[in-house]
């Protein structure tokens, strides 16, 4: 088994909810940017930015991520 990396359905979840990175940044509290490199996969989301994208979309973390290997 390989390392187990961050897999993620953000982006459509997202664009599922009508929204642009920039309202749901705001509704995180975060920047665009962040929403950006999450999307890509540049960056891994800490716990408590996983719980409020999740909480800004109305989903669980589950919902949002999982782990690919």
């Amino acid at each position: 088994m390989g390392d187990p990396r961050l897999g993620s359905r953000l982006k459509e979840a997202r664009t599922a909810a009508g929204l642009t990175q920039a309202e749901l940044a705001e509704r995180a509290g975060v920047s665009r940017k962040t929403i950006n490199t999450v999307e890509n996969g540049i960056f891994v989301p800490s716990t408590l930015l996983a719980l409020a994208l999740a909480r800004a979309l109305g989903t669980t973390v589950e919902g949002l991520f999982y782990l690919t290997d």
